[in-house]
């Protein structure tokens, strides 16, 4: 049986677990840790090497993937959401790496998560262009083509209208803190998906973060070409989608550029 243990970095809490890579499940009990105070770079990886000694235990061999609320270029964070501003510009997977003794995969959160729902959850299977979005704190987005993850596409952050960075207009944390109905926040929502639909002409949309759970509530007052549909994986996708790109080679053909992944799926593009 192919494991891999992933790693899914938060504002409030750090989670990780023992993946089964065929079947998409824990095979360990899913530890978790509340993220330090401040969310300081030493301190998060105090955190990280505490649970991986607890998941070593079962397997001290298997790959390690990592996954972070940041842009992640070439190992490093290249931006920092609800932890410290230390983060911005640091060498994270080296850090990491430094510090636990092991090679690890270091990915963007919202990928990990997009990627695990085309391995294992509603995008599985699906042969086109999946535009997977988290709606908590602010709009996490992935972007799926033929079971390649795009990274770091932060459709979150877009300007629509007269809102710049539209997450601060229509996130669940916007929703919750306006109080506003589902059916308010659903208008919100609808330009956004529009926008995202005229823009990529994707095949399917996923819903994720948190409030997915309570996706009866507002995806079907959605008028849109596209399908959308609630993710199928909840708060296990960022370590399952970790685990599955520390084993598959997050640094190669699966994080290529748009204009790799152009060439792997189509040979005869110039």
């Amino acid at each position: 049986m192919a494991q891999a243990i992933g790693i899914d970095i938060g504002g409030t809490g750090i989670k990780g677990g023992l993946v089964d890579l065929d079947s998409g499940e824990l095979v360990s009990d899913r530890i978790k840790h509340a993220t330090p105070e401040g969310g300081e770079p030493d301190d998060v990886v105090a955190v990280v090497r505490s649970i991986l000694a607890e998941l070593s235990e079962s397997d001290d061999t298997a790959p390690i993937g990592v996954c972070f609320p940041a842009v992640v270029r070439d190992g490093r964070t290249m931006s920092a959401a609800n932890v410290s501003k230390k983060w911005i510009g640091l060498a994270a997977e080296q850090l990491f790496e430094g510090s636990l003794g092991r090679d690890i995969t270091f990915v963007n959160d919202a990928d990990a998560a997009g990627y695990a729902e085309s391995e294992y959850g509603a995008a599985k299977d699906q042969d086109g262009l999946v535009i997977m979005t988290t709606l908590g704190t602010g709009i996490g987005s992935a972007i799926i083509y033929r079971n390649l993850l795009v990274p770091n596409a932060e459709l979150g952050h877009l300007d629509i209208g007269p809102h710049r960075d539209y997450e601060k207009y229509a996130s669940n944390l916007v929703r919750e803190k306006k109080e506003l109905s589902w059916k308010r926040w659903a208008g919100r929502l609808q330009t956004y998906y529009t926008t995202l639909e005229r823009l990529f002409s994707p095949d399917l949309f996923i819903v994720g973060g948190g409030v997915s759970k309570h996706a009866e509530e507002f995806l079907p007052l959605l008028q849109l070409e596209t399908p959308i549909v609630a993710a199928t994986l909840r708060n296990n996708a960022g370590i399952l989608g970790a685990a599955s790109l520390a084993a598959h080679g997050s640094g190669q053909r699966r994080t290529k550029g748009a204009e790799h992944l152009i060439r792997e799926t189509n040979p005869v593009a110039p």
